[in-house]
């Protein structure tokens, strides 16, 4: 089978919406200004408050977000109500939130810039788009104490990560027993596993971070292919991964090869049969974590507003992310990832040239047998 390209699409949708999104129908929570004026406006905001640290950093965000009084955000987490909740509630402040897949957020984003609309403050997506929107100059710079913590996967440009989304091995424990999980990648492309592996059709930033974890180590690129064409040839390849974690905790096959570990975590705490962490021993290694973050609009209505929820997910809101098996982007006490081999997806050449690793990762994929 051949995968719909994703990242290519979204570039490819990013550069015309930016020659025609006047067009475009705007979202009714934003205001339609002078996005210029906007942009000097947030521009000093941003400077003001990047400049300050502490309770000096804070009051003067409480009390210049209070008096804007509104906070637009457009996000593709599906865990936001209740960090929103968590927000509203400790400050004075109206939330409206948009959300959507990753794509259309872009997308969303896109059309509304080009048409001087003034929809949204602040974005909670993923590291790709992201990414396009830093490289469009719709971002600015978030500076501070807060972001120096982050683990460095997370400290991009023009955006800072709040929380990873973290792939993983995952296995449904009925059809798995004990001692009897896969300990690398190699285990799965054994043929005895024929038919009982699922791997998920967009997951070319999971292929890209193993493939280029696996050049550093000395495989050469034709290994790599053939060991992944191998685990393609045992899979079945599904669409989405909150409906391939369903069908893991189903039954219907055995291992996935890049399961989010918060849905395996959040479907294991429910009952479900499923698990990534074998009963001896480690997980599957390296672990890819992708980064999901904050990017500041540069001419957001309400930036002040903005820096201040971006400040309150680097705190609480971690809080509030674990409480949903969400792996934040500040290690705590405990962190979920301490004493595993961790790589991150090649963001930078994603971005510069995606029709490569759609390419690479279609020829993988297709040897898979596609879910209908």
């Amino acid at each position: 089978m051949r995968r719909q390209a994703v990242l290519p699409a979204v570039t490819a949708a990013a550069t015309a919406l930016l020659l025609s999104a006047c067009g475009a129908s705007p979202s009714a929570t934003g205001d339609r200004g002078d996005s210029n004026a906007a942009a000097e406006h947030a521009t000093a905001v941003y400077d003001q408050i990047n400049g300050l640290t502490g309770k000096a950093r804070t009051d003067t965000l409480v009390r210049m977000a209070e008096k804007e009084g509104k906070l637009s955000v457009y996000t593709s987490n599906t865990d936001i109500d209740s960090v929103v909740a968590g927000f509203e509630n400790a400050y004075r402040l109206d939330v409206s939130v948009y959300r959507a897949n990753s794509e259309t957020v872009l997308q969303r984003v896109l059309q509304e810039q080009q048409a001087g609309y003034l929809g949204t403050d602040v974005i909670d997506t993923n590291a790709g788009e992201l990414n396009i929107m830093n490289k469009e100059g719709l971002l600015s710079p978030y500076e501070g104490e807060l972001r120096d913590a982050v683990r460095a996967e997370g400290q991009a440009d023009g955006w800072t990560a709040s929380r990873f989304n973290v792939f993983v091995v995952g296995w449904n424990t009925d059809r798995v027993r004990p001692g009897e999980e896969p300990t690398s990648f190699e285990d799965l492309a054994d043929p005895k596993w024929q038919g009982q592996i699922s791997m998920e059709v967009g997951d070319v930033d999971w292929f890209a971070g193993l493939y280029e974890y696996y050049l550093k180590q000395g495989r050469s690129a034709a290994e790599i292919r053939d060991l992944f064409s191998r685990i393609a040839a045992n899979s079945k390849v599904a669409k989405g991964h909150t409906t391939q974690g369903e069908l893991l905790s189903a039954g219907q096959f055995a291992i996935t090869v890049s399961s989010y570990s918060h849905t395996l975590d959040k479907a294991a705490d429910k009952g479900a049969p499923v698990s990534w962490h074998p009963r001896s021993g480690q997980p599957v290694q390296p672990i890819v974590v992708r980064p999901n973050g904050i990017g500041l609009i540069r001419s957001a209505a309400h930036p002040a507003a903005a820096m201040l929820f971006t400040d309150w997910m680097l705190t609480e809101g971690q809080k509030t992310l674990a409480e949903s098996f969400r792996v934040g982007s500040i290690p705590g006490a405990r962190d979920p990832l301490a004493g595993f081999t961790v790589v991150a997806p090649p963001e930078q050449d994603l971005l510069a040239d995606p029709k490569k690793w759609d390419q690479l990762y279609a020829d993988i994929v297709q040897s898979g047998q596609e879910i209908k």
